[in-house]
């Protein structure tokens, strides 16, 4: 892992543990986010659109073994997801903002029951500048829901009927490679999914990118 990446985190999860540094917690996390968020950006610019979906790791054990168009998508689908229908209880910027259309995707769910070429398949049909308007628009709004979280916030756990609602919007795949994440997010507290969605995630999947990136356009 980055060592600056990896430090920052541990620098957040301890951070907001307690009342009194809680809030320095969620400005490390944001620090942490706007310096993945320099890498994310920095592969449009510098790739060519079929490295998005190259996948020279197919047949890999890691998060390196899916391509980068994909692994955008599931990191911002998961946030969307988290953020709005468990966290604030609110509209997915996905729906409201028609990004499935948008973008052009055959989906609606995170995308963890894809495999291999599946995987390749998907990346190929999406519309990567409305994929990156949707990382984007989920970014900035999960951000505004975080910023307005109390120290007490963070120790609250997902209601039942938040997570039947969840499982009422069909964004999460009955296959077993997706169906297990309602159950381990609806088993966080709030700081929980912080540690995890909105932080460790996007840490492994960048990390995911950039090996790929290095191996298709070295």
């Amino acid at each position: 892992m980055n060592k600056a990446w990896s430090e920052l985190n541990k620098t957040m999860q301890a951070q907001l543990k307690k009342q009194d540094t809680y809030k320095a917690g969620i400005a490390a996390l944001f620090d942490l986010r706007n310096q993945l968020m320099q890498t994310i950006t920095s592969f449009r610019a510098e790739l060519r659109r079929d490295d998005f979906d190259a996948i020279p790791f197919m047949n890999a054990a890691g998060y390196h073994s899916k391509t980068i168009a994909y692994s955008l998508w599931h990191i911002f689908r998961i946030e969307d997801i988290v953020a709005h229908t468990l966290i604030r209880g609110n509209q997915q910027v996905f729906f409201s903002g028609n990004y499935q259309e948008r973008i052009n995707s055959p989906i609606i769910t995170t995308g963890n029951e894809l495999v291999k070429e599946q995987i390749a398949d998907f990346s190929r049909q999406l519309n990567l500048n409305e994929l990156y308007s949707y990382i984007l628009e989920v970014k900035s709004s999960a951000e505004t829901i975080i910023s307005s979280l109390s120290f007490d916030d963070l120790k609250q756990n997902i209601s039942a009927e938040r997570k039947k609602h969840l499982q009422s919007l069909n964004v999460v795949s009955e296959d077993e490679n997706a169906a297990w994440l309602i159950d381990y997010w609806c088993g966080k507290d709030v700081r929980g999914l912080l540690q995890m969605p909105f932080s460790r995630h996007w840490i492994m999947h960048t990390e995911a990118c950039l090996r790929i990136k290095n191996k298709v356009h070295p």
